[in-house]
């Protein structure tokens, strides 16, 4: 982007929170090597002063990202609030949203040999519940959800560069997702399609062993009518809706594709659409398969 386009753009406000445990600080890491300037562990009452600050830059874009999460005690309580008074002012606010499963989070905290912040005399799956509800009414405002469960460090700094660098800040960043529906919803997913409409790989002795990966895996999904019925369908429903993500500021989105266990249809129709929206100039695809080496 160069300095004319930056002209006349909204002061960029990134606002980091979630789950303790969850990766806010490879974030913040994350987000400094890409050129913001990070503040962590910002009491919310400070959000529209330094917002006002912000806007005042005599930078042509300046980007910052606040890391506010419960350490900052009952002042985060206000953060809600703060977020909406926020969406009203001439800054383009986003809130990133970092979820993960309490297992996860439980392990997390056993490996560093910490308490949760929020435990008191409980247990750390008490201190990860009572954070949860408090979190709830944020976690419904976040423009972007990522959930870090299966993800290391390095996984989420990538993903973290995906979403928030400034070559890609003017593109929509989607992850087509494959998921087995046994092993549950992916929490992050904006959109899911149910791919069990379709004959199922399993109950072929000779594509059994094999994943959507393979050739004769993808082929035999993707060649069925109604597949390509669907393929052609789905694009054509989605394009309005990304569209409309962008003209909104949303700058990551996760379309997920189920089947029952998450190695072969989803697999294999995940991979073809993101093929087929790669064509799409404007969008940045990105494709997982959660799933698909689990039992």
């Amino acid at each position: 982007m160069n300095s004319t386009e930056q002209v006349g753009r909204k002061p960029e406000l990134l606002l980091v929170t979630g789950m303790s445990g969850a990766g806010r600080s490879t974030v913040g890491n994350a987000l400094e090597d890409l050129g913001w300037y990070v503040v962590d562990n910002l009491p919310p009452q400070m959000l529209d002063p330094i917002a006002d600050l912000f806007t005042l830059t005599k930078s042509p874009f300046p980007r910052l990202a606040v890391v506010i999460d419960v350490r900052g005690g009952e002042f985060f309580s206000a953060l809600s609030d703060h977020v909406a008074d926020l969406r009203t002012r001439n800054v383009n606010l986003r809130v990133l949203f970092l979820e993960a499963s309490d297992a996860s989070l439980v392990k997390r905290f056993e490996q560093v040999r910490r308490p949760h912040p929020l435990q008191g005399d409980g247990t750390i799956l008490d201190g990860i519940t009572e954070e949860r509800a408090r979190l709830l009414s944020v976690r419904d405002q976040a423009d972007v959800l990522i959930d870090t469960s299966d993800l290391n460090i390095h996984q989420l700094s990538t993903r973290i560069s995906e979403g928030f660098s400034l070559e890609q800040s003017g593109k929509l960043n989607v992850t087509v997702m494959s998921f087995g529906f046994k092993y549950g919803l992916p929490s992050d997913a904006d959109m899911v399609a149910d791919m069990r409409f379709l004959p199922n790989p399993f109950w072929n002795e000779d594509l059994r062993p094999y994943t959507g990966l393979d050739s004769k895996v993808a082929e035999f999904v993707t060649e069925q009518n109604r597949a390509q019925e669907f393929l052609t369908n789905y694009v054509a429903a989605l394009k309005p809706v990304l569209a409309g993500y962008q003209s909104e500021n949303k700058r990551y989105a996760t379309i997920a594709i189920g089947c029952t266990g998450g190695k072969h249809r989803s697999v294999a129709m995940a991979g073809a659409l993101a093929e087929l929206l790669k064509n799409d100039p404007e969008l940045r695809i990105n494709l997982k398969h959660r799933d698909m080496g689990k039992e």
